[in-house]
Order: structure tokens, then sequence, then C-alpha cells
């Protein structure tokens, strides 16, 4: 499905995974941005190495989330996942895990 602004719009199952550039599509963001917060820790691949990581369906929600508060709040990527850290925090104490 494709968004009115040229992003990509759909669903992961969880059992699938992303390659690099699938995540990066289904974020439309380059896959330059992505390796930027994979190499500073605040991205985490499921599997693989260099080419060949694989995105879990988590990643690509927090790579969206770290994406939105970037743009909307024009902070910075630690910053950022500093946000995402608190967001999931919360959701994970509300769920009562």
């Amino acid at each position: 499905m494709n968004g009115g602004d040229g992003v990509l719009v759909g669903v992961v199952i969880d059992d699938e995974t992303l390659t690099l550039d699938e995540l990066a599509c289904a974020c439309g963001v380059s896959p330059d941005w992505l390796s930027q917060r994979l190499e500073a820790g605040l991205l985490a691949c499921c599997s693989g190495e260099g080419d060949n990581r694989r995105f879990a369906s988590p990643q690509l929600h927090r790579a969206r989330r770290l994406l939105a508060i970037e743009q909307d709040f024009d902070a910075n990527q630690e910053l950022a996942a500093l946000v995402v850290d608190l967001l999931e925090e919360i959701h994970r104490l509300r769920a009562g895990r």
C-alpha cells in the first residue's frame, strides 16, 4: 500500500522480518539514516550482520517513532531514542509485564 506522500504503508506480521532496504522504504528514510542509528545502538537487528541484517516489526515501530520525534521536535537521535525508550517502558508497564 502506498500512502499519499509516497511512503510505503502496511502491516508487518510478527514472524516476518525486513531487510535494511525494506525497513528504510517502510519508514521513508535512507538506509544510511538507519545505519547511523544502528551504529549508535538506538536500533537493533534481530538476526544477521552487515548486508544480511534482518529486522522484526518492533524495530519498524521504533524506527518510525524515532523519525517522528526527530522531525516533530527537531531532536537529535539520542534524545529521540530516550523519548522512545520512555514510551516503550510506559507501554510495558501499562501492559502489566
